[in-house]
């Protein structure tokens, strides 16, 4: 499940955490034709995941996985859900499908034998799911359509005592009922749904979903089956550990690790704790992000009270330092990957100058997305692999690049157009009396924000825009920030997932009057959009046919470029340490975890 929220601790995605949802009266910008498509490159990197081969590992032993914390519940759909409840759910309930390396949704066979659609321009829609027999909770019981009619009650918005988020796609589906035989169930949908796949994972047991008691209360480590290939054993939150140990009624390929603990470990703490030998698997990208310079050594400036010559805390040359020190940590290995997150620069377009259409359309021309990856990627290992597309990242099934939708104009001559004219020595333009200096909003002591933001200064200067970049903590970012409108550029990411069509579209549309005639941006932070975007998603949403469906996200992208929303920019680097003698773990890009393969080599 792909949570289409930015929360607080999400606005800092441009390289912290790991993995698992306006008021312009300006006019849209002229309609002009699809460009032709630009030929995708595999310039990303699709995941970095250590030997597979079930055979070299060993059965047995213990595995210790840094997180950020015990999340406050294992139930992805209650609104205090967190990356880390995602990883967790992943090992402890089905999901009917996952995603490849390519973001393709695909059956999962130890939950799902086969399922079937109507074919397209047939109604009703009807999806026929035939579950794996031998599926069953850690109760005994097995999946059936019970589960699956329970969670489309707690999940479709029908009930507001269901206190959950709302999944797009539970309020489509007019009834759920048992199908020819007990491990069949027949799924109807009132209108179509293309994005099918993208509901009932995780699938949640009757006991959890089957009223809004059940539902609405913390899920950690009660009573209630599970359905995966460990067994919670251990929930202590104060102590921030989350034991898993093998399921014995596990119906599907052993598991290799007899236990996995995943502890709460700091960003800040988990180099050390790989160092003296804690851990065997930690996320690292906040932790090299956000390292902070090392002290002064007594009797050197900056110790004496002198101006400081080290860098400030969170610089690019701490996370350097950083990095360099966890490649040289002896028995482990440094997995690098694109992550399933798009990085992109977001314009106000609530603000002027940024209402005007041209001055938006001229900022994202005079952006060299290339210059911006390779300064943000190319220090951490990676491709400089630079995304033209606001929907798909570059390794995602059906990825093109629309960016040409924005034309051959240059720049300098659109602001002239708008009235920001250039002084004849160079320097910032101006108009009225008014300078074109926007500010920034970057996560505060991010490495890669600041080397991003260098090159967007330098990038916008050459056609006279300068930039004044604002570094604001996490907490702050979305409240006090994005969620009012004060900012005019904004630096972040935004989860990729195998559904656009639903996953994207409360990112792009068009901000509606509250009741009191104010305008909602919603998730759309950069606050533009227009009808004709609305209905492109919603066709999408409805187009069960996968080039059709295909070739109006396409259309809508290269809509969102020519209204001057955003800049995609790189997909969001994901860097984890794993011990050399751990087994199918890394930096998994797309897809997550298969648990029953992670284990310890055989020596």
């Amino acid at each position: 499940m792909r949570v289409r929220q930015l929360t607080a601790a999400a606005a800092a995605l441009l390289l912290a955490a790991g993995g698992p949802a306006g008021c312009s009266g300006a006019p849209a910008p002229a309609r002009t034709p699809v460009p032709a498509p630009v030929p995708a490159v595999p310039t990303a990197v699709t995941g970095d995941v250590g030997p597979t081969d079930r055979d070299a590992v060993r059965d047995g032993g213990t595995l210790r996985w840094a997180v950020d914390a015990a999340p406050a519940t294992l139930n992805a759909y209650q609104p205090a859900a967190t990356a880390d409840t995602a990883l967790l759910a992943h090992a402890l309930y089905p999901s009917l499908f996952r995603p490849d390396e390519h973001g393709r949704p695909v059956a999962d066979p130890d939950y799902l034998e086969s399922a079937e659609c109507t074919p397209p321009g047939q109604r009703p829609q009807v999806v026929t799911y035939r579950l794996n027999p031998h599926a069953a909770w850690s109760d005994g019981t097995p999946l059936s359509a019970a589960d699956f009619t329970a969670q489309r009650a707690a999940l479709s918005g029908l009930d507001p005592a269901y206190t959950g988020t709302r999944p797009a796609g539970y309020d489509a589906i007019d009834s759920i009922t048992p199908g020819a035989g007990p491990q069949e169930v027949r799924v109807t949908f009132r209108q179509p749904y293309a994005e099918w796949r993208s509901l009932f994972g995780p699938l949640y047991p009757a006991a959890v979903t089957g009223s809004p008691a059940a539902f609405n209360r913390p899920l950690t480590g009660g009573p209630e089956p599970t359905a995966g290939p460990f067994l919670l054993s251990g929930y202590d939150a104060a102590g921030g550990r989350v034991s898993l140990v093998r399921s014995p009624s596990w119906w599907g390929e052993r598991p290799k690790a007899d236990r996995i603990d995943f502890l709460a470990t700091p960003a800040e703490r988990r180099l050390d704790a790989l160092d003296q030998d804690r851990l065997d698997i930690a996320p690292l990208t906040a932790a090299i992000d956000r390292a902070a310079a090392a002290p002064a050594a007594p009797g050197t400036a900056a110790a004496s009270g002198a101006p400081a010559a080290a860098p400030p805390a969170g610089a690019p040359e701490a996370a350097l330092q950083a990095l360099r020190r966890a490649e040289a940590l002896p028995g482990v290995t440094v997995h690098r990957a694109s992550a399933a997150s798009l990085t992109q620069l977001t314009l106000n377009a609530a603000r002027a100058p940024l209402t005007d259409p041209v001055v938006r359309q001229a900022l994202a021309r005079a952006v060299d997305r290339r210059r911006i990856a390779d300064a943000a990627l190319t220090p951490l290992g990676l491709a400089a692999a630079p995304l033209g597309s606001h929907l798909l990242a570059g390794d995602q099934d059906g990825y093109r690049d629309n960016s040409s939708a924005l034309g051959p104009a240059d720049p300098g001559r659109l602001l002239d157009a708008a009235g920001w004219k250039r002084p004849a020595g160079g320097g910032t333009r101006t108009r009225d009396g008014r300078s074109l200096v926007l500010t920034l909003l970057i996560p505060a002591d991010s490495a890669t924000a600041r080397r991003t933001a260098d090159a967007l200064t330098a990038d916008l200067a050459g056609a006279g825009i300068a930039l004044r970049a604002v570094a604001v903590s996490a907490g702050a970012f979305v409240r006090a920030h994005l969620a009012t409108g004060d900012y005019d550029l904004a630096l972040f990411s935004w989860p990729a997932g195998p559904h656009p069509a639903v996953e994207q579209r409360a990112v792009y549309a068009k901000p509606r009057p509250g009741a009191d005639g104010a305008l909602e941006a919603g998730s759309n932070y950069g606050r533009s959009g227009t009808e004709e975007i609305d209905r492109l998603f919603d066709r999408a949403a409805a187009e069960l046919d996968p080039a059709g469906r295909l070739a109006l996200l396409q259309e809508a992208d290269t809509r969102i470029w020519q209204l001057g929303h955003s800049v995609p920019l790189y997909q969001r680097p994901d860097l984890v340490a794993v011990r050399s003698d751990v087994a199918a773990a890394g930096a998994w890009g797309f897809t997550w975890p298969r648990f029953q393969d992670v284990g310890l080599l055989s020596s």
